[in-house]
């Protein structure tokens, strides 16, 4: 399976290259240039990796990650990825658990496994460096995937005076391969500056710069690949497909889903759910872009 840019410039790469460069050269996002259709009735995997080894398998057909995909769906689906049911007025509801990761952030699942990706991919003698932007956990769960992996340094960009206390010292607490750095501005501004450097080509041949923010799609299909196993589950025991509201900022959770869905797995309807920070919803429903600056809220992230 190739990849390519969503600005449609360039070649068509293979998913490791993908991986390893996150942003396509023309400043687009990689994206498959086709989907499988899973035919997850026949599928007799159980746990989190075993499912999730299933679901990514056509998109590493071409890879050299393609054999130690098990290996590497278990080292990032090893903590427990539970469902809860709520109490509700009137039909069924329940709460899918993200947060029993080493951080306590849903991105842990992605972090973990684009670090195992690209350490099982350098080759180089050089270092690679991530370069993340961060409005509070994506920083945290990167830091921790790959903290203390040879040949990998961490660079987290955040914007300082708007993650909370704990967050900040998530960020900030582990030293080593690991430097994080307070910005005065948005994460809208952290972004920039690392989607900037990327396109610099001074910079990326000095740093050899991978990102592992959600425009990596290192991080888009494992996050895709909890909603396939959670959908599956729920399927088996109803026969019914689930449903699901998604608190998103960038949107690259709730495209995950969505991924989940065009890949035939059994998803009814998806929402995003937002906060006071309402430029892309208000550009869905209107078609016109107008950025601005982010309110401070209690979900900060998104």
């Amino acid at each position: 399976m190739k990849f390519y840019s969503t600005r449609g410039n360039g070649e068509h790469v293979d998913l490791d290259d993908a991986l390893a460069m996150g942003l396509a050269p023309d400043g687009g996002l990689f994206v498959p240039e086709s989907l499988p259709n899973h035919d997850y009735r026949s599928w007799t995997a159980q746990s989190p990796s075993e499912v999730a080894a299933i679901y990514l398998a056509p998109f590493f057909a071409e890879s050299k990650l393609r054999d130690s995909l098990p290996a590497i769906a278990a080292e990032t689906f090893n903590f427990p990825l539970p469902v809860e049911p709520v109490s509700v007025a009137e039909g069924e509801a329940a709460v899918l658990e993200l947060f029993h990761g080493p951080t306590a952030a849903f991105k842990d699942v992605g972090a973990r496994f684009l670090a195992a990706c690209l350490t099982r991919l350098k080759t180089t003698d050089h270092d690679i460096t991530i370069l993340v932007a961060t409005s509070g956990d994506t920083g945290g769960a990167v830091a921790a995937a790959f903290h203390g992996r040879p040949g990998v340094r961490v660079v987290v960009l955040f914007p300082e005076g708007r993650v909370s206390q704990r967050q900040q010292q998530q960020l900030t607490c582990w030293g080593g391969n690991v430097t994080a750095v307070a910005v005065r501005g948005s994460f809208d501004d952290c972004q920039r500056m690392v989607k900037a450097a990327f396109v610099d080509p001074t910079l990326a041949q000095q740093y050899h710069f991978s990102p592992a923010n959600s425009i990596n799609i290192g991080r888009l299909l494992p996050q895709s690949a909890y909603y396939a196993y959670t959908s599956l589950r729920h399927h088996r025991k109803t026969g019914r497909s689930l449903s699901f509201v998604i608190p998103t900022g960038n949107l690259g959770n709730g495209l995950a889903a969505v991924l989940a869905r065009a890949c035939g797995m059994p998803i009814g309807d998806i929402r995003f759910a937002t906060n006071a920070n309402r430029t892309l919803p208000d550009y869905f429903a209107s078609g016109e872009y107008e950025p601005r600056d982010s309110i401070a809220t209690l979900a900060s992230a998104m």
